[in-house]
């Protein structure tokens, strides 16, 4: 487990630190190849198809990606990721790195992949495997359409508003959740890359606290998580406020990336686009006012048929959940030096 981790680790550092179109492609192979016996470490049928989705849609955009490198390498000479492609190449480019990141309307792997695995593995796939994708989109956002990007944004975001609403798992709810994320961080890309840094920043800390939460708590339901304040009442309030703060409620840490962003972007003129992107963001609101109702606002004996459950000493480590809990609950003041 600890190779297959450091490969995973590995993948990722070489693709954001290359400069060469090949092995920014190397990179993202090793992550993907990491990845897949990760989810496929439960011996279940479901965890085997989620790998196969996993690495058929992964291959697929690499290959995007190395074909889009190799047509630019052709007609320019260059395999410098950051030299100007020619349009077919960042045509190519884009659908790749939505495809990596599971963009809409490329993005119905995320929740049929994330279901199939196990927690930890889902926490893995909506966090660490993010990065090598956007650090490419970070280096290559000046040869990349804007218009692209801007409405594959709108797309994601109203995706992952929808597409939540029905969900009863957890683990959906999660991958809905990312592909809203990502898709405000999809719209800001062309415009400010350093408020698109900071966001999948925030992004990445929410949601670890997110997931620790859930799984300490055990809940792969949303009717597990009414009875998470048998386990722990420190931990319901904990689930709560992570989960309204990922949800980008004003007091809290998730806040501060959408105000960034609906400022930026109405100083650019797309009024239309961000009052849609803000509708869009209630719809994901209602999803996680589902779950805080669930975890911290009904007794489970009275309204639910749920067993209690013991107290037993936690086998998770729960030293992990409290720096990003903290960050993801209080960094809204500190706004102004976060913004360097």
């Amino acid at each position: 487990y600890m190779i297959i981790l450091s490969t995973l680790a590995t993948g990722t550092i070489i693709t954001m630190t290359s400069y060469h179109w090949l092995m920014a492609w190397v990179g993202l192979e090793l992550n993907t190849l990491a990845v897949i016996p990760i989810i496929s470490t439960m011996h279940h049928p479901r965890s085997t198809e989620a790998a196969t989705k996993y690495f058929l849609t992964q291959a697929a955009a690499s290959a995007l990606i190395l074909f889009s490198s190799m047509t630019n390498a052709w007609n320019t000479g260059s395999w410098d990721i950051t030299q100007p492609l020619t349009p077919p190449s960042y045509t190519l480019l884009t659908m790749a790195l939505a495809m990596k990141l599971g963009l809409a309307p490329l993005h119905f792997w995320l929740p049929e992949v994330i279901q199939g695995s196990t927690m930890t593995t889902a926490f893995i796939i909506t966090t660490w495997q993010k990065i090598a994708p956007m650090s490419l989109i970070f280096l290559t956002m000046n040869n990349l359409s804007t218009s692209i990007f801007l409405l594959m944004g709108l797309l994601s975001s109203l995706v992952g508003g929808w597409g939540g609403l029905n969900q009863t798992q957890t683990r959906k709810i999660m991958a809905y959740s990312s592909i809203a994320h990502l898709g405000w961080m999809a719209t800001i890309s062309s415009i400010m890359t350093n408020i698109l840094i900071m966001n999948l920043l925030i992004y990445l800390i929410m949601t670890a606290s997110v997931f620790l939460s859930l799984i300490i708590s055990k809940s792969k339901t949303i009717q597990d998580t009414t009875s998470t304040w048998t386990l722990s009442p420190t931990l319901t309030i904990i689930m709560m406020l992570s989960l309204l703060s990922l949800g980008g409620l004003p007091p809290l840490t998730g806040f501060i990336p959408k105000w960034l962003i609906m400022e930026e972007l109405i100083l650019q003129n797309f009024n239309l686009l961000i009052s849609m992107m803000a509708a869009s963001s209630l719809l994901s609101l209602f999803f996680y006012l589902r779950l805080t109702y669930t975890t911290a606002l009904t007794l489970s004996p009275n309204t639910t048929q749920t067993k209690f459950k013991w107290r037993f000493y936690p086998n998770t480590l729960t030293m992990f959940i409290t720096i990003p809990a903290t960050i993801s609950i209080f960094l809204l003041p500190m706004t102004p030096l976060i913004l360097l």
